[in-house]
């Protein structure tokens, strides 16, 4: 088993969709698998929530799978989106300068992947 951590950083949902996909997929292999959303990432999070959007269906899944870590707090307030990911219920991370930090992830042996 390893552990990867993907960070979503592109606001275009065709490079969202592999986050997403990738996230699911290597938690089914059995990996430790964690995503967090950044930068302009974090505007996409109202727009999958809306259930007409194409990737409302596979970002519930990976909700309901517990993958993903948190989102980006000042990402989300500069980029105007903070309501709606506390809307979503997902845990707003800020331990870098308002920012979540990577040293944890890699002193606790985690892969960090970005797209």
């Amino acid at each position: 088993m390893r552990k990867i951590l993907l960070v979503a950083f592109q606001g275009q949902p065709m490079c969202f969709i592999h986050v997403l996909l990738n996230g699911l997929e290597l938690k089914a292999a059995g990996h430790d698998c964690k995503i967090i959303v950044e930068g302009e990432a974090t505007t996409l999070i109202p727009e999958v929530s809306k259930q007409e959007h194409f990737l409302h269906g596979l970002f519930q899944q990976v909700k309901e799978a517990g993958l993903i870590e948190g989102v980006c707090r000042a990402c989300s307030m500069k980029m105007q989106v903070i309501e709606h990911i506390e809307k979503e219920s997902l845990p707003l991370l800020d331990d870098m300068s308002g920012h979540p930090g990577m040293a944890k992830y890699i002193e606790n042996g985690f892969e960090i992947l970005n797209f």
